[in-house]
């Protein structure tokens, strides 16, 4: 698993990082069984002319490609709101091809029966 975590037009703050990668475990533990290779970006770009900083989170492997970004006044509540966004997604993309799968296979025993 790839992992990246980038500071845009900001200094590089090693306690949010931390704290991005205790976040990030979750989906990570989701992505554990999926096969390689995948990526995860995150991205923390703030604002200079406004109060509201974007954090964005993309993750990339062969089942998942998906973006989740959001913005707002505090890093830590942005990146909680990405995280549980992104992590939702995941699971209703999941749960979406493993029913295509049951039907996919109960379409083909129909089949057989007729």
């Amino acid at each position: 698993m790839h992992k990246r975590i980038t500071f845009k037009r900001m200094e590089h703050s090693s306690v949010l990082e931390d704290y991005a990668n205790q976040q990030l475990a979750k989906v990570e533990d989701f992505l554990k069984n999926e096969r390689t290779p995948v990526y995860l970006d995150l991205v923390f770009e703030p604002s200079h002319v406004h109060a509201h900083h974007k954090i964005e989170l993309r993750v990339k492997s062969p089942s998942y490609d998906r973006i989740s970004n959001y913005e707002g006044t505090d890093f830590y509540h942005t990146l909680d709101r990405v995280i549980d966004v992104m992590y939702r997604e995941l699971l209703e993309e999941k749960k979406k091809h493993d029913d295509e799968k049951k039907m996919r296979g109960r379409h083909d025993e129909f089949k057989k029966q007729r």
